[in-house]
């Protein structure tokens, strides 16, 4: 971990936070709610010893980044721009994308607008999706679904408040490495949903959570939320949504997101390749939606795989 470098880049108005390591054909991470560059600790470490330089950053308004002055106002378009200033700082001109959770729609918008720039696609827990709300199966969910009481602004912000950050974190780790849905009942906040006895995952150290739960305590989790939940109906106005390169799509298959309504499907049946032609796809047995946490090892091989294949 030592050997990861840290640095502040300008991006748009907002001093954002990024981590890297390594030379050689370049890989940016992107992560997901609730992580942050540090969750790509394992994979970051395996690229720069097979060759490559890999980057991470803190998304606006996440960790070390700095927060913008209208969180309400960040939209998922800002996440595509922030990379592309990201880049440019750096003079990268070509880069393997690997997005996790929400990490996995800019990285794959990136690639819809800029197809020059990119080399090839990696995501994890999150296939391809489109965008916009006629695609958001909100009358498929049931009321107390997470997703749906997140999107209400203030409701996640209440609900956290009870506690402090390092038990909202703690919570959300737990719930997300279930292989159910996260589901409230009416009298009930998703915060709820976790019994306070139960223990972290057995691959998440008390210093792995001190180490997010530090950040969050910087951030807040006001623009995190609006990110990936709030802003989940913007439509990118991309008209021929066709991924033109190389994609891997690395799945656990005790990922709760696989029971999305049509996920579990839209995905073995093929039909997400008709919008990424050239993706494979690779279930982790016993693998949850921290993956890339859960078993670094697996995860570090076939994204390693993936970029000797494609550099």
């Amino acid at each position: 971990m030592d050997q990861i470098q840290h640095k502040y880049v300008d991006v748009r108005g907002l001093k954002l936070h990024v981590a890297e390591i390594g030379s050689g054909p370049v890989v940016v991470f992107l992560h997901g709610f609730p992580e942050i560059w540090y969750s790509w600790r394992h994979q970051m470490i395996a690229a720069a010893n097979a060759g490559f330089h890999a980057i991470a950053s803190d998304s606006r308004g996440y960790g070390l980044s700095e927060q913008p002055s209208e969180p309400e106002k960040t939209i998922f378009n800002d996440l595509v721009e922030d990379l592309l200033v990201i880049l440019d700082s750096f003079n990268i001109s070509k880069v393997f994308l690997v997005g996790k959770d929400f990490g996995a729609r800019p990285a794959y918008h990136f690639t819809l607008l800029h197809p020059e720039r990119v080399l090839g696609v990696v995501t994890l827990g999150v296939p391809f999706m489109l965008t916009g709300p006629q695609v958001f199966p909100k009358h498929l969910l049931p009321d107390g679904f997470y997703m749906l009481r997140w999107q209400e602004p203030g409701r996640a912000e209440a609900d956290f408040g009870r506690f402090d950050v390092k038990t909202v974190v703690r919570n959300i780790y737990i719930l997300f490495s279930g292989s159910e849905l996260p589901v409230a009942k009416e009298d009930q906040e998703i915060m709820d949903l976790v019994n306070p006895s139960t223990p972290l995952p057995h691959w998440i150290t008390e210093e792995d959570l001190a180490n997010y739960a530090t950040l969050y305590e910087k951030s807040g989790f006001c623009t995190p939320l609006q990110g990936p939940y709030r802003a989940w109906m913007e439509d990118m106005g991309i008209t021929d949504p066709k991924v033109s390169v190389p994609a891997m799509l690395i799945m656990g298959e005790e990922d709760y997101v696989l029971k999305f309504p049509g996920m579990a499907d839209y995905i073995s049946s093929g039909t997400v390749k008709y919008f990424v032609p050239d993706l494979e796809t690779m279930f982790i047995p016993r693998g949850t939606h921290f993956v890339q946490e859960q078993f670094p090892d697996q995860v570090n091989q076939l994204i390693i795989s993936f970029l000797n294949k494609h550099a």
